[in-house]
Formats: C-alpha cells, sequence, structure tokens
C-alpha cells in the first residue's frame, strides 16, 4: 500500500505560481512512478506529469507548454509539481497519484494509488 498526502494548493493571481508537494508513505519511494492529475469543474480528470525512476525521465501533458515541472525527492519520499505563469484555465483540483509500475503513464487506470486532491484556484 502507498499512502499519498498532496498539499500548497490556494489561491493565486493568474500570472503567479504555486508548488504542490505530495508526499508518499507505504511502499518503497524510489521504485514509484508518480503523478499528477487535475480536475476542474465539469471536466474529466486529465494527466499533467509524471515522473519514474532511474532514467524512465518524465512525461507532460501537452498544455502547460513548459509552465509546470514535476520533481522527486527520494530522500524526503516527495514529488513536487511547481507551476508558473498560472492561468484562470488551471483552476482545478490537483490529485498527485502513484504506481509501481515502471513507465511514465498517463492513463488513470494506470495509478493504483491516488492521494485526496489539493484545490488549486488562479484568479483572473
Amino acid at each position: 500500500q502507498v499512502q499519498l498526502v498532496e498539499s500548497g494548493g490556494g489561491l493565486v493571481q493568474a500570472g503567479g505560481s504555486l508548488r504542490l508537494s505530495c508526499a508518499a508513505s507505504g511502499r518503497s519511494f524510489g521504485r514509484l512512478t508518480l503523478g499528477w492529475f487535475r480536475q476542474g469543474g465539469g471536466k474529466e480528470r486529465e494527466f499533467v506529469a509524471a515522473n519514474t525512476w532511474g532514467v524512465g525521465g518524465t512525461r507532460y501533458a501537452d498544455y502547460p507548454k513548459g509552465r509546470f515541472t514535476i520533481s522527486r525527492d527520494n530522500a524526503k519520499n516527495t514529488v513536487n509539481l511547481r507551476m508558473s505563469s498560472l492561468e484562470p484555465e488551471d483552476t482545478a483540483v490537483y490529485y498527485c497519484a502513484a504506481t509501481q509500475k515502471y513507465g511514465t503513464y498517463t492513463g488513470q487506470s494506470d495509478y493504483e494509488y491516488w492521494g485526496q486532491g489539493t484545490q488549486v484556484t488562479v484568479s483572473s
């Protein structure tokens, strides 16, 4: 089992930045693929970014266009999502997800473990 707890959400003005963090416990963190998803009002949950261990790398959805950065700290068992140049369209609940499978998966069904989500609201 893996437990995930997100933090760092909040209200920010358009153009601002936020850093979301996800603390993981349970399984060996260094062997987890970690992802971020988001769900805005009336929309389906969508992929944001993923990071897998070793040389497996990182993958992003198209829409952040370089504004978001995922990073992991294996010493602290955390994965972060740094978001900059935020837009009102980025308003959503952001979820951290994890899987023991190796690879930068983009589908929700690829992840077995989920956090409770953290709200990000970007005002115009």
